[in-house]
């Protein structure tokens, strides 16, 4: 699971972390650095893909640019930027930074990649030396006695990756004549498995991001046989089409029990199947009940817009693999005012139940009021420095005055008339 997310010189924001928990509301005006933060997990997850670092930027046929491409990706006038992301360890012991630094000028490329292990004391992560280096050369320890003696091992063994401590201990042995094939043996038995267990860990947990902004013009489609959610929604029906008789029994029951409430009309249930003689292709279906015992079959072509983001989402929540990060931005698009309590309780329920964490951008004041008073430590700020006009992200709670804000107001009403974007800034000035 992702714990946290830091910036360096990304695009807005000079620094800026972002913790990441269960359900995280990112708020803030337009222009504040919201899309900026997704964009930084879009970025991330596309180089654990295996996408060229410009190819990952700028985009090619199949997917879109990052917005700016490489020109804006670091923040002007700097030449580089540092994405980093906090992933939890196996145990409850230990955590795992992945930091990456890419420099954009004169050219793109890697300048220094690595993940560090952290142990987690109580609620606080104390950073060891340990660093796995993945495409720098080790340069950490260069005393020129071990450095003959290094390379006796690294001719055998790739040790560009191994800790500073552990390199000194194998320099150690082999000063001390100790068999080189009985230490690489010992090395690949104990150091190099852990070393890519925790490569494979961090790597799946960027790849399990999902970010889904559905697009209701695309799933009105016939869609492929899918197991893959994409992101815009579009294959919605092929996934569901394509799982298991009791999977998929499940998940549109499921569906059919949560959207009933969302229409106008009441919806009895919500389901796709393949379609054409080859079966390849699907269409996703709903039968509404407009009066009693008269019920009506309508395909995706003549949902409403609200109704299939609506469907996509928690088709999302359904689908993913349990320890899923769901990164949902402007969520509020298409949501009536009435029905957000409703999506906030699917969203708190379905992502406990099936270990998904949500990330989610939102304007909606009623959905902000919907989310209640316990919210409040979970949701952080984005606006921009008057001076700098840098970005900047701060928890709500970390705000001087809250108490009075909210005594003045739902945290609804703060973002509607703009209060807690004028506070940081008179914090500032004072």
């Amino acid at each position: 699971m992702l714990k946290q997310l830091i910036l360096e010189n990304w695009k807005s924001f000079r620094y800026a972390e972002l913790p990441l928990d269960p359900l995280t509301v990112l708020i803030g005006t337009n222009a504040s650095g919201k899309s900026n933060v997704v964009e930084a997990l879009e970025f991330l997850q596309r180089v654990a893909r295996g996408e060229k670092i410009e190819t990952a930027l700028v985009g090619d046929k199949i997917f879109p640019s990052i917005r700016g491409g490489v020109e804006w990706a670091a923040l002007k006038p700097e030449t580089e930027f540092i994405l980093k992301i906090l992933v939890a360890g196996e145990d409850e012991k230990t955590d795992y930074l992945y930091a990456i630094k890419i420099q954009t000028l004169p050219e793109v490329k890697v300048s220094e990649e690595y993940i560090q292990s952290q142990r987690v004391k109580g609620d606080f992560s104390t950073s060891d030396i340990e660093k796995f280096q993945l495409f720098s050369p080790h340069t950490l320890l260069d005393r020129s006695d071990n450095k003959s003696n290094l390379k006796r091992a690294e001719s055998i063994i790739d040790i560009s990756g191994m800790p500073p401590k552990l390199l000194e201990e194998i320099s150690s042995k082999l000063n001390n004549n100790i068999n080189i094939n009985e230490l690489v043996t010992e090395l690949n038995r104990n150091y190099l498995p852990l070393k890519n267990r925790i490569k494979d860990r961090i790597a799946l947990s960027i790849n399990r991001i999902l970010l889904i902004n559905p697009i209701p013009s695309k799933m009105r489609e016939y869609s492929s046989l899918s197991d893959t959610l994409e992101s815009d929604g579009s294959n919605i029906a092929g996934v569901l089409a394509a799982l298991d008789s009791e999977q998929k029994s499940e998940v549109e029951s499921t569906l059919s029990a949560y959207i009933k409430d969302f229409p106008e009309g009441d919806i009895k249930r919500v389901f796709a199947e393949p379609v054409g003689r080859l079966k390849t292709d699907a269409m996703l279906y709903c039968e509404e009940e407009w009066k009693p015992g008269e019920m009506t079959l309508i395909d995706a072509k003549t949902m409403s817009d609200g109704t299939l983001r609506f469907i996509a989402i928690i088709t999302a929540l359904l689908t993913r693999p349990e320890g899923s990060q769901l990164v949902i931005e402007e969520i509020d698009n298409g949501l009536h005012p009435s029905r957000a309590e409703l999506l906030v309780r699917i969203l708190r329920e379905i992502g406990s139940k099936r270990k998904i964490d949500i990330l989610l951008t939102t304007h909606n004041p009623a959905l902000l009021d919907a989310l209640g008073p316990e919210i409040v430590p979970f949701v952080v700020v984005a606006h921009r420095d008057r001076e700098t006009g840098e970005s900047k992200l701060t928890l709500l709670e970390d705000i001087e005055n809250l108490p009075l804000l909210l005594a003045s107001g739902s945290l609804g009403r703060l973002a509607t008339k703009g209060a807690i974007e004028k506070s940081l800034s008179d914090n500032k000035q004072s």
